[in-house]
């Protein structure tokens, strides 16, 4: 970790926020060092406005603002989601995929500023801090990291207004919307306040993404999602980069309410914690890609694949996307979706999506000639009781042995 006193410049990971704000100002005050400030530019929209600027106010010497939205669907969320990676069953994992490519692309900045450290606003009990510095020791294992969170007596938000009023940084008025999130391309996400208590239904004020289920369309809406080697390439025949596909799915998730999700995950650094989230286009993309790899994918792969999942969310929830064995793990998946091509047909209602149709010209594994229930040329079924007396003979064997 570094020192104070040893620090020169140091790149921060910033969001404009209230708490990166006050992590600008005290690098500088504490640390004595240049400030620079980086914000990545995922999907997040209005949230960047007047970033820059800001800033500078707020002491920065430069202010960097990167736009990763292509990088981010097409390296990060679209690998993830051929893996149909979903962390505790529920979870898709919008926040901790964006980590590492914001630390990727700080390190950069870092590198070609001649700054010799980085820091982050991540607090001491969450699970961004181990994510961003796995990913810093990756590219330079030598990096000094300042984790302020880890360091200062901040400890409570009066302190902390209480510091940003005595050096002039703005504090939000309002407090309206008091609970802290998380946005970008992929979803949002909703900690704190109201959601601390665990029977409390988050309010319907707090969901951005996704309108009320019960306030979308009275009529259904059905979408084709072509995909090409597990990846999505086409909506409704309309071919689109990744980031503007899963824009695109978005848009659609939003319209009929899909994608919400309250949840009690277990973080990594061992507590529980609840979140709400809103992945309004990757819930139907997922759908739509399991629906192509159920006529295409042989079924032992299959299973395979599936039984390495859990183990691969936990990789990427826990910070190890740069890690050897995911990089291991994600050849293997990426060779098994070589033959996921085809479309799905998913039909929108009222907060859920559920796949109508499914079909590949090129890499079909369903035969009508076997799977019929008419009459066919082609199986015999007398075959089928041998095949169960072969499987049943240790389960029959077991109970003569018990009888005995």
């Amino acid at each position: 970790m570094a020192k104070k006193g040893e620090v020169k410049k140091a790149v921060l990971a910033y969001s404009g926020g209230l708490d990166t704000s006050i992590i600008l100002k005290w690098l500088v005050e504490e640390y004595g060092c240049e400030v620079v400030a980086f914000a990545a530019d995922l999907g997040q929209g209005e949230e960047l406005d007047f970033i820059p600027e800001k800033a500078k106010k707020t002491g920065a010497s430069t202010c960097f603002v990167e736009d990763l939205r292509e990088e981010f669907a097409r390296d990060f969320v679209f690998p993830m989601f051929r893996a149909n990676a979903i962390y505790e069953g529920r979870y898709f994992l919008g926040t901790a995929i964006a980590r590492p490519l914001i630390a990727k692309k700080q390190m950069e900045i870092a590198k070609a500023e001649g700054a010799d450290a980085v820091s982050h606003g991540a607090t001491g009990k969450g699970n961004d801090q181990v994510r961003f510095e796995l990913s810093y020791y990756h590219f330079d294992p030598a990096v000094k990291v300042i984790a302020p969170w880890r360091e200062w007596d901040l400890n409570s938000r009066s302190a902390l207004e209480e510091y940003a009023r005595k050096h002039d940084i703005p504090i939000p008025t309002s407090k309206k919307f008091p609970w802290s999130s998380d946005r970008n391309l992929l979803h949002i996400s909703f900690e704190g306040d109201i959601l601390e208590d665990p029977m409390a239904e988050a309010p319907e004020q707090m969901y951005q993404m996704t309108v009320r289920p019960e306030d979308a369309p009275d009529e259904p809406e059905y979408v084709e999602i072509e995909f090409e080697m597990g990846n999505p390439v086409a909506v409704n025949g309309e071919r689109l980069s990744p980031a503007n596909l899963l824009a695109k799915l978005n848009e659609l998730g939003h319209d009929h309410g899909i994608g919400r999700v309250d949840l009690m995950e277990n973080r990594y650094v061992g507590m529980k914690s609840r979140g709400v989230y809103e992945t309004p286009g990757g819930t139907i993309m997922e759908e739509a890609h399991r629906a192509v790899e159920s006529i295409t994918m042989d079924r032992e792969v299959m299973h395979l694949r599936d039984s390495l999942m859990p183990r691969y969310a936990e990789m990427i929830y826990n910070g190890y996307w740069f890690a050897p064995e995911r990089e291991a793990m994600q050849a293997l998946i990426d060779d098994t979706q070589k033959c996921v091509n085809g479309v799905a047909r998913i039909k929108l209602y009222k907060g859920h999506c559920r796949v109508v149709g499914r079909d590949s010209k090129t890499d079909s594994l369903f035969n009508l000639d076997y799977a019929t229930f008419e009459a066919d040329d082609v199986y015999n079924q007398a075959d089928a009781e041998g095949f169960i007396k072969l499987n049943a003979l240790r389960l029959r064997i077991r109970s003569i042995m018990r009888n005995k």
